[in-house]
């Protein structure tokens, strides 16, 4: 992604975690416009989503446990991508672990920060399409307590707007890939 880079001058490293999936630091700052003072950054190798769409224009979603919010979440296939893996390499893997389909047509429907608050992630969106079931889908990871749905553009919409949780990331990718879903 291009950015107008303007690094902050590292003061002090005061605190480093290395996570399994991200790592986190706090440290003390010089900004570009001369202030101080410390900041915390979870730092984090990006991700890939997909919003895949079946010939018959459904969209497939999962619903999934996630922990940090104690309960189940609509969102669009996605993964963390991994050592020197490209965005869509990671969502080809993702969607067929996820969801147990594969898709012969990928376009790219942007990129975008997901909280450039407190992280540096990068969410890399992709259109999955003229999708296939696969015959043998390959394991889920051992965390993951995911259902698959399946949507019309239109059901999708509605739940958005009708307060049903659905994540970010996903309703920002669904509103890029909407004016290819007709």
């Amino acid at each position: 992604m291009p950015l107008g880079r303007e690094l902050p001058q590292l003061l002090k490293q005061r605190l480093f975690y290395k996570g399994r999936k991200f790592d986190f630091e706090v440290n003390r700052l010089r900004l570009p416009n001369k202030s101080e003072g410390e900041w915390e950054c979870i730092r984090h190798p990006g991700g890939a989503l997909a919003v895949p769409v079946t010939p018959e224009g459904k969209l497939i979603l999962v619903r999934q446990y996630r922990f940090a919010i104690q309960g189940r979440i609509l969102e669009f296939p996605a993964g963390t991508l991994e050592g020197n893996e490209e965005p869509l390499e990671t969502i080809q893997r993702e969607i067929a672990e996820e969801t147990g389909y594969s898709a012969q047509k990928w376009d790219k429907l942007g990129e975008f920060f997901l909280a450039p608050g407190y992280s540096d992630e990068i969410i890399y969106a992709f259109l999955a399409r003229d999708l296939e079931k696969l015959e043998t889908p390959p394991p889920q990871d051992g965390d993951e307590d995911i259902e698959t749905v399946f949507l019309t553009p239109e059901e999708l919409e509605k739940a958005i707007f009708g307060g049903e949780m659905v994540d970010a990331k996903s309703v920002f990718s669904f509103f890029l890939a909407r004016p290819f879903l007709i």
